[in-house]
């Protein structure tokens, strides 16, 4: 028994090296702190299982100081623990599992709202999808139009320079027409003012050439 209290009183010595020590009570019965390392009536409050105390020191003959809640006092060695009691391990095992469950649960909540939110989002991309080959559709459509365009324009400027061509043409063959009929005319004119002129010649000279004749 003496070989067990020192090994806890070396464990808990052990254990003040660190910054800041804690043990707790065991899962028992409540335990009393004492403000002397007595037995008697020098209680200062009871402790429940799984109090969460202080070390302050601990002594070779089975006691701990301990603070609490701004109590301070001795306890006996073997009702401390470094390890929380199995009792208050479960209710920090239920806490766990309950706020795990709770989590499941907002997360399952979140999984539906975010399996909804994925099925609005196909329909809207099927809708966007049917769109986009529309517009697809109606660029290819407006494109060809244009290329239709550039080449009705092109047969246009092309009929357009044919016609200049044809007009030029025609003038020039209207211009020909007209110097070929002043011409004619000129010619006319000038074969009937000789015809005139030897008719005129011949009315002169054959009277003259019968009277002598004559003669």
């Amino acid at each position: 028994m003496q070989l067990k209290h020192l090994t806890i009183a070396l464990l808990l010595t052990s254990t003040l090296a660190s910054a800041q020590s804690f043990v707790y009570i065991t899962d028992q019965v409540d335990i009393p702190m004492r403000s002397e390392k007595t037995f008697g009536d020098n209680i200062v409050r009871s402790l429940s299982s799984g109090s969460k105390l202080s070390i302050l020191q601990a002594t070779e003959d089975g006691w701990t100081q301990v603070k609490f809640e701004g109590s301070t006092g001795w306890i006996i060695s073997r009702y401390l623990s470094n390890n929380p009691p199995a009792r208050a391990q479960l209710e920090k095992l239920k806490q766990t599992y309950n706020a795990n469950k709770l989590l499941i649960t907002k997360l399952a909540k979140r999984k539906t709202e975010l399996e909804t939110e994925v099925q609005t989002l196909k329909v809207e991309n099927t809708k966007l999808s049917i769109q986009t080959s529309k517009s697809e559709a109606e660029k290819n459509h407006i494109e060809q139009v244009y290329k239709d365009a550039l080449k009705l324009e092109h047969s246009n400027e092309k009929l357009t320079t044919s016609n200049l061509q044809l007009k030029a043409e025609i003038q020039l063959l209207k211009n020909n027409k007209t110097a070929t009929q002043e011409s004619s005319s000129r010619n006319w004119f000038m074969t009937g003012g000789f015809v005139l002129f030897i008719g005129i010649l011949i009315g002169f000279i054959f009277p003259n050439f019968v009277n002598r004749r004559r003669y």
